[in-house]
């Protein structure tokens, strides 16, 4: 009978600590915008985008400095000129600024798209990679321990190194 409750105290307790065992999840954290930061293949796109802005902002400087001109060629003619010359003066001089306006909000809109155009892959890849190291090494969740993501404490496992080996840097 002794035998018997210590038999039963102790598959008691193994099944208790099995079954504590089982309820902790293992948890691993990784900074995924130094991470993306990091990568080849944002740098390529990061001067892309450079590129593409520069070109932009060649444009919008070529518009304004012919729009400069032609406001100094119109004031400088002005005593010369009709009110009514110098009323259809002022109307083309607004047309240019609102189409610059225009064009340097266009220029932003295709900005941004080619920015979400470019950096989805990349994010892409990177999720994947970390996916694919935590289910390797047997974590369940990965938490994003980019500041300000709500990370307090991180305390745990860091993949960041393990994720960049995956990704070939």
């Amino acid at each position: 009978m002794k035998h018997l409750k210590t038999l039963l105290l102790a598959a008691a307790l193994f099944i208790g600590s099995t079954s504590f065992m089982n309820a902790q999840s293992k948890v691993a954290h990784v900074n995924t915008q130094e991470l993306v930061q990091a990568m080849p293949a944002m740098k390529a796109a990061q001067a892309e985008l450079e590129k593409l802005a520069k070109t932009y902002e060649t444009d919008i400087q070529g518009m304004a400095a012919e729009l400069q001109n032609k406001i100094k060629q119109y004031d400088a003619e002005a005593s010369t000129q009709t009110d009514e010359e110098n009323a259809k003066r002022l109307q083309e001089v607004q047309g240019m600024e609102q189409s610059i306006r225009q064009y340097q909000a266009q220029a932003q809109q295709d900005l941004q798209k080619k920015e979400l155009e470019l950096l989805k892959p990349i994010t892409e890849d990177a999720k994947a990679a970390i996916i694919k190291v935590a289910k390797a090494q047997g974590f369940q969740y990965v938490l994003d321990s980019t500041q300000g993501q709500g990370v307090i404490l991180a305390d745990g496992k860091d993949l960041m190194a393990d994720v960049k080996k995956e990704l070939g840097f």
